[in-house]
């Protein structure tokens, strides 16, 4: 039996920032496990040799789009493929980069080049895959977040804010989308064995070992929280009922967010400036 006759075609998936790291080990994972795939990424000779050596090896097609997120005409080629594919059923948001410099160490212009990288390019993808989605009644989002999404204090801070955007919009599709057939999770990597940390400027080699995943197992966990139907998958974290506290307290605080009157203790201190005017 062939790689192909043992899983039966489940659609294409789009992966961005294919060519190396977190993204290409889901393009080898999801390629065994019976998509067909469009690779996207700026490097087109990796892209070349990583759909060459997965289509040898799993018999699924598999397209390369050289495509640089952080140009517009490019994200819109990468959108009207989105756009126009019936057959797209899987979308892997992974392109992005980082950084591990404080505010006042770092430059204004990349901090601005990866907001349009890690929000803008990221919406844009989103906002063309999902209204087929919806209207063919299924389709999967995966939006590559981090840890620092909910540790802002960890790494760069406008690092951390991307990755927040990336978390906060997939919560919000998931309630959106929930009656629609449309699947949406975020994945929040820990320190992960890719190129990122040199892009960073943190050698990981200065990591501590015992911190650092591979991007196989850090793939592969989060492939198994969606096979689980998890929304929100931290491959690192022990014990999932960790998050699922830290969630509810935020889902219960919520409906105490917004009120005709200030909180109580706002009252008593108008109260007092009134008495001592």
């Amino acid at each position: 039996m062939t790689a192909t006759q043992a899983n039966p075609n489940k659609g294409t998936a789009l992966i961005t920032g294919a060519s190396s790291g977190i993204g290409a080990v889901y393009a080898d994972r999801l390629a065994r496990r019976g998509f067909d795939l469009i690779l996207v990424a700026r490097n087109r000779e990796r892209l070349a040799a990583l759909a060459a050596k997965l289509s040898d090896e799993t018999g699924r097609k598999v397209e390369v789009l050289p495509a640089d997120l952080s140009d517009r005409k490019d994200i819109a080629s990468v959108e009207a493929v989105l756009r126009t594919r019936g057959d797209i059923t899987l979308l892997v948001n992974n392109a992005g980069f980082g950084a591990a410099a404080p505010l006042l160490g770092s430059d204004i212009d990349k901090m601005e080049d990866m907001i349009e990288l890690n929000v803008s390019a990221l919406t844009r993808l989103t906002y063309a895959a999902v209204p087929g989605f919806v209207e063919r009644g299924g389709g999967t989002l995966v939006n590559i977040a981090s840890i620092v999404a909910i540790s802002p204090e960890t790494l760069n801070g406008v690092y951390g804010g991307t990755k927040a955007f990336v978390l906060a919009l997939s919560q919000s599709l998931q309630h959106e989308l929930k009656d629609k057939g449309v699947r949406v999770q975020a994945v929040l990597p820990g320190a992960t064995a890719t190129e990122f940390w040199g892009v960073a400027g943190v050698p990981m080699a200065h990591l501590p070992k015992e911190i650092v995943m591979t991007a196989q197992d850090m793939v592969d966990a989060a492939l198994a929280g969606l096979d689980q139907g998890e929304q929100v998958t931290i491959p690192a974290l022990p014990d999932l009922a960790e998050w699922e506290a830290f969630d509810a307290a935020r889902r219960a605080m919520s409906g105490r967010l917004s009120s005709t009157a200030p909180a109580a203790r706002y009252r008593a201190n108008r109260a007092d400036a009134a008495a001592r005017a």
